[in-house]
């Protein structure tokens, strides 16, 4: 194994300089599916080596259930500095899966939370509109999806802009982006390097739902009026819910020059001799190399335990 069980843990660090640049260089939608690819591979990689390295601390421990072989000399030099680092895994491996159940569960309480509150609640099409002097708006996924938006809400934009915060609520559905912002919650509480990605997609995701919003209305500056409009009085939606909001995530004032700007291309990859492209490229390169080094540190541990298996 050596040293690749600990590069995953690290690699992370290669995808930081495209968080910023894909959100300005690639569509949105391109740019919100490639954070989100990077950030579940390097928290896979991430989690198997975590694994491994707490097979190893495991092993030490008096009256753990493995294999006593696997407590062997042979073993513990398969892995630099095994004593602390085997230790270390497992209170970390704890708190990885501590954090990633708390997220799990207050995502889905409050995903049940929101359903119960619209039974009885009319409501045209997929649209739910609560009597509520709070303003705000966002996207409830569920089987069907509902676009949640409170009387306040509508009361502060003209009926034109109605359209526009309904085709943008309707994007994020369609495009599921609940699942791609739950996906790269997770994969920052496996590793923390991998935090700003998440950032990153939540902009990445607001823009996408604004190009949506802005092809459907046919009108790019009644989109910006709305989104501007909407974040001087939108509150924020109640924390945990990995859901986009219409205007309370993401830089309001760079997605309003975004769209008073021509439609983005969309281009599957940044051109190479670009800082972007150049970025995209680090990242590419980190995600392979920590998933080539996940899986050797795997075969190799697995050959090494086979070995000191008594048969």
């Amino acid at each position: 194994m050596g040293v690749f069980v600990y590069l995953p843990l690290v690699l992370p660090l290669t995808a930081l300089p495209i968080a910023r640049l894909a959100e300005q260089h690639l569509h949105p939608r391109r740019a919100a599916r490639l954070l989100t690819t990077v950030a579940v591979i390097l928290a896979s990689c991430s989690l198997l080596c975590l694994g491994l390295l707490v097979v190893v601390g495991t092993a030490q421990l008096p009256g753990n259930p493995l294999p006593d072989g696997w407590s062997d000399d042979e073993v513990r030099e398969a892995v630099p500095h095994d004593a602390f680092a085997g230790k270390a895994s497992i209170l970390a491996l704890v708190v990885v899966t501590a954090a990633c159940g708390f997220t799990v569960h207050r995502h889905f309480r409050f995903r049940a939370r929101a359903h119960r509150a619209l039974r009885g609640l009319g409501g045209a099409d997929d649209v739910a509109v609560l009597p509520d002097a709070v303003p705000y708006a966002y996207a409830l996924p569920g089987s069907p999806g509902r676009v949640m938006v409170s009387t306040a809400m509508l009361a502060s934009l003209e009926p034109a802009e109605h359209r526009a915060l309904f085709a943008h609520e309707r994007a994020h559905l369609t495009g599921r982006h609940h699942r791609l912002l739950l996906a790269t919650r997770l994969a920052g509480c496996v590793n923390p390097l991998l935090w700003p990605l998440l950032g990153a997609l939540v902009y990445s995701t607001e823009r996408w739902a604004d190009e949506e919003a802005a092809r459907v209305t046919g009108d790019r500056r009644l989109t910006a009026r709305a989104v501007g409009k909407a974040a001087l009085v939108a509150r924020p939606v109640p924390s945990g819910a990995a859901f986009a909001a219409f205007a309370a995530a993401g830089p309001v004032p760079r997605r309003v020059a975004a769209l008073l700007g021509p439609v983005p291309p969309d281009r599957s990859w940044p051109p190479a001799l670009t800082p972007a492209g150049a970025a995209a490229l680090v990242a590419a390169a980190g995600t392979t190399v920590s998933a080539l080094s996940a899986l050797n540190a795997a075969v190799a541990l697995f050959l090494v335990l086979e070995a000191a298996t008594p048969l």
